[in-house]
């Protein structure tokens, strides 16, 4: 007998208000060759494109990474002391580092990350365990992270029923995506009312169409109750 298959997007329990989150399901293609082509290019587009927007000094004027700031500092987190990932990751662009290549999914995650200056997870999804909830991690709370052990307490906090699974600052090593992947879940955190999960949504389905190493078979997005907006 079949099962009812598991609903998409996943469910989440929203502690925190003021987020959106937009899932997208890949599913790898194993195009390696051509596909780390393309996906070179779109790295050196994102790093280009990054440089001319923005400078050291003008992304922190950015509205969506004004708004990642607020919703950190709502959490309890100093956003100048743990920076999202994805201002992380411009700041190092800016400052004439290389785009970083990781593995064809999470370049994939970075490319959207650096378009929308919004925080980009990716996760395995067959190693995840819905439903989520969404909250400030509390005193005690740690995730062994992509850097190691991290103190999740006072920051915002995705959660699957085995745990801390994911923070906006770095991925969880538990579900990091290894050439075995066979679906993942790439999960784009929004301040609601600043960056519509409509942009975010065109700005995967765009980056994924052209590069050829993951297919997307479903995008949702879902967002806390209490409210829409980051201020």
């Amino acid at each position: 007998m079949t099962g009812t298959p598991a609903p998409f997007p996943p469910h989440v329990t929203f502690e925190l208000p003021g987020w959106e989150l937009l899932w997208a399901e890949l599913v790898p293609t194993g195009e390696g060759g051509e596909g780390g082509k393309v996906l070179a290019a779109l790295r050196d587009e994102a790093a280009a494109r990054a440089r001319g927007r923005w400078s050291l000094e003008t992304l922190s004027a950015d509205p969506a990474v004004q708004g990642l700031r607020k919703l950190f500092r709502r959490a309890g987190c100093d956003p100048t002391r743990y920076r999202s990932g994805s201002e992380s990751l411009l700041r190092r662009v800016l400052k004439g580092e290389e785009f970083p290549a990781v593995d064809p999914l999470v370049d994939l995650g970075n490319c959207v990350a650096a378009e929308l200056a919004t925080n980009v997870c990716v996760m395995d999804a067959d190693l995840a365990a819905p439903p989520f909830v969404f909250r400030a991690g509390r005193p005690g709370e740690e995730m062994l992270s992509l850097r190691g052990p991290f103190d999740c307490a006072g920051k915002p906090l995705l959660l699957d029923a085995n745990g801390p699974a994911d923070v906006p600052i770095t991925g969880s090593e538990r579900l990091r995506v290894t050439p075995a992947t066979r679906r993942a879940w790439l999960i784009v955190y929004l301040p609601a009312g600043v960056v519509p999960a409509s942009r975010a949504e065109e700005t995967v389905r765009r980056l994924v169409a052209a590069a050829p190493v993951a297919r997307l078979t479903g995008v949702g997005a879902v967002s806390a109750p209490e409210g829409r907006r980051s201020d």
